[in-house]
C-alpha cells in the first residue's frame, strides 16, 4: 500500500527539525504578547484621558498600525531600517518589533474599550461609599475590566501565534521554513511529501492554539454568568 510521503515525517531528524521551528515561532510569539501586554496596557490607559494632543497621537498610531499589513511592516522594519539606517537586526528581532508594534496597538484598543465600557455610575458608587481614587480603581473598576479583558487579550495571543508565520518571508527558520527545507530536500525521493508535511504543521498550530482559544471561550462563559 503506497505511504502517500508520510514516511518523510520520520527520516532523520524531520520531525523534531519541525518541532524545533515550531518553538522558535511559539517563542517570537510569546515574547512579543507578553511586551505587547504591558505596552498596552499603558497605552490602553493613555487612550482614554482626553486630552487632544494625546488623544490624536494614540489614533494615529493604531489607525496606521491597523492599516499597514504586517508583512509591509516587517519588510519596513527588517529591510528598511537595515538598508537605510545601518541598524543591524536579525529576523527574529525584527520579528519581534513588529509583532510587539501590532500587539501593543491591538491591547491598547482592548483596554481602552474595556475601561469605558464600565458604566459611570461605578465610579459614583465608590465615591458615594468615601473611597478613594485609587481604591475605587483597585476594588471596582480593575476587576470589572479584567473580566472583560481577560478573554480578549487570551484570543489575541492565538492570533499573534498564526500570524507569526509572515516571519518565514524574512528569512526566519521557523516551522514554515523549516517544512520548505525538508519538502525541497526530499523533492525527488518523497515528491508528494508536501500534503504531510503541511498538515503536520497544521496539526501543530492546532496543538498549540486550540487549548488557548478553549481556555479563553470558557473563561468568558464563566464570567457571564
Amino acid at each position: 500500500m503506497q505511504d502517500l510521503g508520510i514516511r518523510v515525517l520520520f527520516m532523520g531528524n524531520n520531525f523534531s527539525r519541525l518541532l524545533g521551528g515550531l518553538w522558535i515561532t511559539v517563542k517570537i510569539s510569546l515574547i512579543a504578547v507578553a511586551l505587547s501586554m504591558v505596552l498596552g496596557i499603558l497605552l490602553g490607559m493613555v487612550m482614554t484621558l482626553k486630552h487632544p494632543v494625546t488623544r490624536f497621537i494614540t489614533k494615529v498610531y493604531l489607525e496606521f498600525i491597523r492599516i499597514m499589513p504586517q508583512l509591509v511592516l516587517l519588510f519596513l522594519v527588517y529591510f528598511g531600517l537595515t538598508k537605510s539606517f545601518g541598524i543591524q537586526l536579525s529576523g527574529q528581532t525584527a520579528a519581534v518589533i513588529v509583532f510587539t508594534l501590532w500587539g501593543t496597538a491591538e491591547m491598547g484598543d482592548l483596554v481602552r474599550g474595556a475601561l469605558i465600557s464600565i458604566p459611570k455610575h461605578q465610579y459614583e458608587s465608590g465615591a458615594a461609599l468615601e473611597l478613594e481614587s485609587r481604591q475605587i480603581y483597585r476594588y471596582i473598576i480593575i476587576p470589572q475590566t479584567l473580566r472583560r479583558l481577560i478573554p480578549l487579550a487570551i484570543n489575541l495571543t492565538t492570533r499573534m501565534i498564526k500570524t507569526t508565520s509572515l516571519i518565514v518571508l524574512i528569512g526566519v527558520v521557523e516551522v514554515l521554513k523549516t517544512a520548505q527545507q525538508i519538502i525541497e530536500a526530499n523533492r525527488y525521493t518523497v515528491p508528494d511529501s508536501a500534503l504531510w508535511i503541511y498538515g503536520m504543521i497544521f496539526f501543530l498550530y492546532f496543538i498549540v492554539c486550540w487549548p488557548i482559544s478553549r481556555f479563553a471561550a470558557r473563561m468568558e462563559k464563566k464570567w457571564e454568568n
